[in-house]
Formats: C-alpha cells, structure tokens, sequence
C-alpha cells in the first residue's frame, strides 16, 4: 500500500492504518506491542533514528560518544512486516480528512497516535531562548560539549582576567533531574579532566552555579532526595540558588532575581519542557498551552481516532488533575497499553482506562553518587548510583549500545577521565550556530 494511499484505495483495505507521529520511548513501545496485530502502521520522525534522553547530558560533557544514545529507528523494527517507517517532518493535522500534511506529502490514517515529546520551554523569553543551551537533542547536546571545549581552550590563552572569569564560569538554571546531573557532571569534570588535560588551570577558577525556582532541588522525588542531592553537590563545589529566576542574560551578562549578576559564556537551560504540539489542532485540545489533553484511554480531547502518548499528552483526570510527569515510564506504559485499546477498538470491545505503575525514580549526581526512590524504600549514596547504571544500561536501545556504555563507563571510572572530548563542531557564539568544520 502506497504511503499517500488511503486505506480504502488498499487491496487489504480490511487493515486499519495506524499513523505514529514520533520515534521516541512512547512510538517504540506502541509500535512493538501491535507487532502481531493484522494492522498497517506507519511511523514518522524527522529523524531516522530513536534517542535516549536520559544520557544527553554524558554526551555534553563528553563522557560518552552521541552515537551510544541513539539506535536506528528501522534497526528497532526490522523484520517487522507491518511496520513503516518513513523520515519526514509533520506540517500539520487534518482532522476532518484523517490526514497529516508532511515534507513528503499528505499520509492519511484511521488512527493517529502523536507521540513527539517534548521541548525545551523558554516560556516566552527569546533572549534565553537564543542566548542559553538547551539539551533535548544529540545535535544539541554536542553543541554544549564544542561551547564547553571551545570555552576552555580560550580560557587558557587569554590575557583578559574578566573574559577568563566568564569563560570558567558556568550556570546552570533549573534544578530538575537534568539540571543535577549535569551541575555534578561539570564538577566532576573540573576536579578530573581539568587537572589532567589543562594543568594551567587552578581548578578553584571554574566557578559552577546552579539556580532553581523551587525551594528544593529534583522536587519531584522524595524529600530525603532532595536534600542528598543538594548536599552531594555542595560537597563537590557547585553554588546552589533555590528559590530564584534567572532574570535576563545576553550572552555575558546573567542576572538572578536574589540579586546575583555573574558574568559567564555558559549557561545552561533546563528550567522547563512544553510539548511538541503539531500544528492542526484546536486550543481547547491543549492544556495549559503546552501538553494536548486526553481522557483515560489517551483520546485527544474531541476526537475519536486521534491519540497523544509520552510527554506530549496530560491524562487530566481528578487522580491526575495535572497530567502524569514527563517522564519514560510513563511513555513506556501508555504505549503498550494504547496498543491494547486500540486492538479492542478496532474489535469493537470495551477499552481500559490507563494507569501509571510508578516504579521510583533515580537521579545521579556523579562518581559513587546517586538518589533513589523506590516505593517505600528511599536511599543514597554509592548503591544508589550502582542501581542507577543499570537502569540505564539495560534501558538503552541496542546491544551493542548497552555494550559500548559500559565500558566506556567502566574505563572512565578507573581513569577518571575521558577520550571523547574533541571539538569536531564548531559552535559560534556569536550566532549560536554549528559549523561542521572546526575553525
């Protein structure tokens, strides 16, 4: 069946035409679950290939190479015969013709699940938005590791003190799992590789900071948590503002809302996420003006055959008046079990109201260090941080990623150092733009 066809013009037109919008942790799973189904799905992606967020940081700070955190979508599927996947940017939704304009042209479907996750969110400030480094995709997770290299190498030949202070100075604003993990992935790179590769350097000179607007850090988990987090990093040397709201930053020049102004070529947002919205839909379907808003079996809210799973959608009920978090179980979860319910529909049964499992959470601070909440079991420390590697070993796509991670993660905690620090894109800071030849 031609992609542009629509499922009537099929010589199989008994099979319902499955459209997912997005190849990240909710499409995968939704995808493999409807395997044996006699379905046609078809997936689209600007990008042929699935990435594992959660690591993007260890990318950025050059503690493991881009290619470990993405797996080709095709790979994931291959030698599944009722799956599709074609690369292809959404345009927009057509929902009175059950079609989707794309960069390949109109796809129509008899369901359509949008699962394209989300974005950084600036909330409307340009200036941080053009100014700042956000850290959601594998290009944009190699920019910061070119802007940190490039920093630092400028750092070392400069004669100006004011220009050495901002280059060695580093902000990160938002206090959430991301912001955590790299403010303890950058002390950690300042009292290991900064020693060894630039032993010019006073390592006293790098000065982190970390700002959040809630009075406690990672305040989705537990309270003991977050006061482990902001103890392991207060030990490591990091600066921690809770409380606070970056107030403006033009590319020097950063201003917190206590007062603080620093002066600083890198600052890092992680402060918020919005959901990747495509184009089509009414504002009444979208909640809070970020997350498409679904009822108990993912419906968009005012349609019957259009679906949203993973970070992009808020299952608004009176349990979760907010939606579920942004986070890959969730993702996980609602795409296996969106596969259930779109079988019974297409079966004509009854479908089942989605339930969040919540299995804990992990947050990693560096070497030895981690929080964890399981339950009703809450601990810290180095059993945390063990239990966090393989979590996130096992949960990369791949074999060979799984593999590759763990040794580079196991010669790395031995050398306390790293071999994937080369700038191989360059990134002027001047338009904020990547060149692919280093100048």
């Amino acid at each position: 069946m031609g992609l542009t066809q629509t499922p009537s013009q099929s010589q199989k037109s008994n099979k319902k035409r499955i459209v997912i919008v997005g190849g990240g942790f909710a499409g995968i799973n939704l995808g493999r679950q409807l395997k044996d189904q006699d379905v046609e799905i078809i997936m689209l992606d600007k990008h042929n290939y699935h990435t594992f967020q959660p690591l993007l940081y260890q990318v950025a700070i050059g503690a493991i190479e881009s290619d470990a955190v993405g797996f080709p979508l095709r790979r994931i599927f291959s030698g599944q015969k009722n799956f599709a996947f074609h690369m292809a940017e959404v345009q927009k939704i057509n929902p009175e013709a059950n079609t989707i304009s794309t960069s390949i042209g109109d796809v129509p479907y008899d369901y359509l699940v949008i699962a394209t996750g989300s974005n950084t969110n600036f909330f409307g400030n340009k200036e941080m938005e053009h100014f700042t480094m956000p850290m959601k995709s594998i290009p944009e997770a190699l920019n910061i590791r070119s802007l940190v290299l490039q920093n630092l190498e400028q750092a070392m030949v400069t004669s100006d003190p004011a220009e050495r202070e901002a280059l060695l100075t580093f902000v990160v604003a938002g206090g959430g799992p991301t912001g955590v993990e790299l403010s303890g992935a950058f002390a950690e790179m300042r009292q290991n590789m900064l020693r060894k590769d630039f032993p010019g350097f006073d390592v006293n000179e790098m000065k982190i900071y970390l700002a959040e607007g809630k009075p406690k850090l990672i305040a989705a988990m537990s309270e003991q948590a977050s006061v482990k987090s902001k103890e392991f990093l207060t030990d490591m040397g990091v600066t921690i503002y809770n409380g606070v709201h970056v107030q403006s930053y033009d590319g020097l020049v950063l201003k917190i809302d206590n007062g603080v102004t620093l002066n600083t070529r890198n600052v890092f947002w992680t402060a918020g996420v919005r959901g990747e919205v495509p184009d089509g839909l009414p504002p009444e379907a979208i909640t809070k003006g970020t997350r498409l808003q679904t009822d108990e079996v993912n419906r968009v809210k005012g349609y019957s055959n259009i679906f949203a799973i993973g970070d992009v959608a808020a299952v608004i009920t009176s349990d979760t008046p907010n939606g579920h978090p942004g986070v890959a179980p969730v993702a996980i979860q609602q795409g296996a079990h969106l596969a259930k319910n779109i079988v019974h529909l297409i079966k004509g049964e009854d479908t089942e109201p989605f339930k969040y499992h919540d299995k804990g959470s992990l947050a990693t601070i560096g070497r030895n260090r981690a929080v964890a909440d399981l339950g009703k079991f809450k601990f810290q420390g180095f059993f945390a941080w063990i239990l966090w590697l393989f979590v996130h070993i096992m949960s990369l796509a791949g074999f060979s990623n799984k593999l590759i991670v763990f040794f580079t993660w196991l010669i790395n905690y031995f050398s306390k150092n790293t071999d994937n620090r080369m700038v191989v894109r360059y990134f002027d800071t001047k338009t904020m733009m990547t060149d692919p030849v280093a100048k």
